[in-house]
Order: C-alpha cells, then structure tokens, then sequence
C-alpha cells in the first residue's frame, strides 16, 4: 500500500492536484447539461494540468512508483497543453465549432512523444537505464524540450491572433461586448505564458546551478497556484450567450471582422432607404432597450443579413453596430435625465432602463458619445 507523507513540499502540490479533479469533473458535468465543448475541452485542461505538478508531489510524498514500476512512461501531457489551450479558447469564441479530421494532426507531438516512451518502456528496466544514460539524456532530452518550447509559443501566438481578431469583431455583432468576456480571455492567455516563462526560467536555473529536488520545485507551486486560479475563475466565468465567431483555416481573419470592407458600398438610395428603415427600428420600436440585442438578431427583425446590415449601419452612420446601439441608448439616458418622474431612480437604475446591461458599458458609451462622464454630464 502507498503512503504519502504530508509535508511543506508536497502538501500545496496534492491541494492543487486536488483541486484540478475535483474541478475537471464539474466542468465535464456541466458540459453535459450545456452541451457546450468549451466546458469539457476546459475540464481536460485542468485534468492534464495536474499531471504537470505529479511527479513533484508524489516525489515530495515519498511514493517512487515513476521512478521504479513505471520508469520512463509518459508522465504529463505536456505536449497536448498547448493545442489543448488554443482549442478551449476557439470553442468559447464559437459555440458551433466541433473538431474536423484536420484537427487531430494537433494530436501528433504527443502520440509520437508517447509511443517513443512507451517502446522503450517495453524493453525491460535494463534497457530503459542504458537508454536513458547513453542516449535519452545525451541528446534526446533537450530535443524534447526545445520542440515543447516551440509548441507553446506557436499555440501562444496562434491563440492570441485569435483573441485579437474576436476582439475586433465582436463591437460589429454586440451591442454589449461586457457580456462576451474580453477580460476572461486575455486573462486566460496571460496565464498561460506566466506558467510558460516560470517553467522556462526553473529550467535555467537548474542548469545553471544544478538544484536538488528540494530547491527546483517553485514553477510546480507556481503552477499549482495557476490550477487554483484557472479552476475557480474559469467555473464561475459567465457563459455568455452562443457566439459564432469564426476565423478562417489560417486563423488569419474573421469573415465577419469587418463587413463593411467586404461588402460593396450601397448607392444613395439604398443608404437613404436603410437610414430610414434603422430610425424606426430604433426609435419606434425601441430595439436598444434589449441588453443582449446582437447584430444577427437584428438583421433577421429587418429581413436582412448580417454583411449587408452591416454595411448599411457604417456606411449611413459611420459607426459600428456597438456604437450605433449605445448611441440610442446615452441619448435615451439624457432624455431620463431630464424627466422629473424617474427622479427616484439611481443614474445606473437610468442605464439599466435605456438598455445598458453593466456600469462600466455604460460609462464608456456616454463618454465616448458626450465627451464626459455620467455623473459630470
């Protein structure tokens, strides 16, 4: 029977490898209510990340079991974190998005990775200790982990090209982008390098000055620390609404990033016509007062499409649909502020009223349609 010793080491390593299970099944239950791939590519994540901090903490703990039954099989998935993380991330900015036969060649560094420890593995210990002496640690090892270093950075910058053309699209589609969650994922992306850098600068310290066990185990508490963060942030993260952003094979650009461009320009009677159509839309029908009012949704309202609707919003009121939206929204706030019979209400209960869905929206559209703030106006 194996008996792990609670200390200083390895204590926070098992609270984080808790923590990773614990939350990885409840994405994977929620993602099964949901139907959402996000929830279950996340629980993944989390599931492969406590494998990252394993080995350290069983070491601390006192169980050898990697070091003697199952010396040199794989031990972590760090190949398969790095397009794991992109692919979370593309699956949250496109609810629709479901994996192709392409996509599994994402799956290749780690197979291969794995099948070369396995077939080792399976020639005896004797073979294993000869190995790792005359050839793994030789030059094998630091081909390891320069193609896990060129991994992470390509999946890094892949994944924040991504992020910056949603980034970019998503003002055209909602007219509350608060709801769509830029924090989260820029927060998430960050946290991923953090995790990279602190793993890289452990890795040279230790080469330059050849640590023990004992002192080369801070990027493991770092990245329990990260589990910790990821597991509860990321759980409690509102899941906003579907989203269908989509990029193209290369991840280059959106097709929607910027319809206006890839639409042809309207003539003056079709502007003109469009124009008088969006004025009744908005101020008859008041469709500014729906907080969660999507580009999509509107142009099925006015039986159109979402490119030429588009167009339609830049090129008669040179904005986006985002600020073509809060425009009708701050303009019905400073009527409501003027109205002596909502007096009663906050100047956010006004907001609220008008459309807005959060505090911060809504300062950064009236200033940005009034030049001051709220409370100065």
């Amino acid at each position: 029977m194996l008996h792990f010793e609670f200390n200083a080491y390895s204590a926070p390593l098992l609270f984080g490898f808790t923590q990773a299970w614990v939350y990885a099944f409840l994405f994977w239950r929620r993602a099964m209510s949901t139907r959402r791939l996000s929830d279950l590519l996340f629980g993944a994540l989390l599931f492969t990340m406590s494998f990252e901090i394993w080995e350290y903490m069983l070491g601390f703990g006192g169980v050898d079991i990697l070091w003697t039954t199952l010396e040199f099989l794989p031990r972590n998935f760090s190949f398969l974190l790095p397009a794991l993380c992109y692919f979370y991330l593309k699956s949250q900015l496109n609810t629709d998005f479901r994996f192709q036969r392409k996509d599994w060649i994402h799956l290749l560094p780690f197979v291969v990775h794995a099948f070369y420890r396995v077939v080792i593995y399976l020639q005896g210990p004797t073979t294993v200790e000869w190995w790792k002496t005359n050839v793994h640690y030789a030059w094998i090892d630091l081909l390891e982990a320069l193609i896990l270093i060129g991994l992470q950075v390509f999946y890094f910058l892949r994944a924040y090209r991504l992020y910056q053309q949603y980034q970019k699209w998503a003002p055209s589609e909602f007219s509350d982008t608060e709801s769509v969650s830029f924090k989260w994922f820029r927060n998430f992306l960050l946290v991923l390098m953090l995790s990279a850098l602190a793993n890289w600068t452990m890795t040279l310290l230790d080469i330059a000055f050849d640590l023990d066990f004992w002192h080369d185990w801070w990027d493991e508490l770092f990245n329990a620390g990260l589990i910790y963060y990821l597991a509860i942030a990321g759980y409690a993260q509102h899941q906003p609404r579907l989203i269908r952003f989509e990029a193209t094979s290369a991840d280059t650009a959106s097709p929607l990033a910027d319809m206006s461009e890839k639409s042809d320009k309207l003539d003056a009677e079709s502007l003109e016509r469009w124009r008088t159509k969006l004025d009744a839309a908005m101020q008859e029908k008041r469709y500014y007062l729906e907080p969660e009012l999507t580009l999509s949704e509107l142009a099925k309202r006015l039986d159109s499409n979402v490119n030429v609707l588009s167009a339609a919003i830049n090129q008669a009121y040179g904005k986006n649909f985002n600020d073509f939206v809060n425009a009708y929204r701050v303009e019905a706030v400073k009527k409501m502020l003027n109205d002596e019979s909502v007096q009663h209400l906050s100047l956010l209960g006004i907001a609220y009223e008008c459309g807005f869905n959060s505090k911060s929206t809504f300062n950064r559209a009236f200033k940005k349609a009034t030049g001051v703030a709220p409370s100065a106006y």
